[in-house]
């Protein structure tokens, strides 16, 4: 499930986005990455610190479930103002591996899943379903 490659993969991107400002993050979109990159972690960090419940695999997932949410949200901030198209695709894979490790969690535990949103191409309640182009 969580395999090496994500996990290489995810402790790069946090290096690199604790390491101090170098020259790819300078201007206005390198400080939107900060911003948002600080966000999640300090998010992050804020959510993982639980009292210990006793039960040890409730709080396994108690404190992975932030960790595993900050590493979306650090995601999401790289398909925001990232160019690299390797390191946006990297991304995108993250957010989906942690989305589908959160939902495991919790299905483990018997804890209920959160509210899925619709897709792009699902039509709200109201509005007629989007029409999308084929190639």
């Amino acid at each position: 499930m969580y395999t090496a490659r994500s996990c290489v993969v995810a402790l790069t991107l946090l290096v690199a986005l604790c390491g101090g400002s170098g020259s790819t993050n300078a201007g206005p979109q390198g400080d939107g990455f900060r911003a948002v990159s600080d966000h999640a972690m300090a998010t992050m960090m804020k959510g993982m610190d639980v009292p210990p419940s006793g039960d040890v695999d409730h709080d396994f997932v108690a404190m992975m479930v932030p960790h595993h949410q900050g590493a979306i949200d650090m995601a999401m901030a790289e398909l925001t103002y990232g160019k690299d198209e390797r390191l946006r695709r990297i991304a995108q894979e993250i957010i989906v591996d942690q989305q589908q490790e959160i939902a495991a969690m919790r299905l483990a535990l018997g804890q209920p899943l959160p509210p899925s949103a619709p897709a792009p191409t699902t039509a709200m309640p109201g509005q007629p379903p989007a029409r999308q182009e084929l190639p």
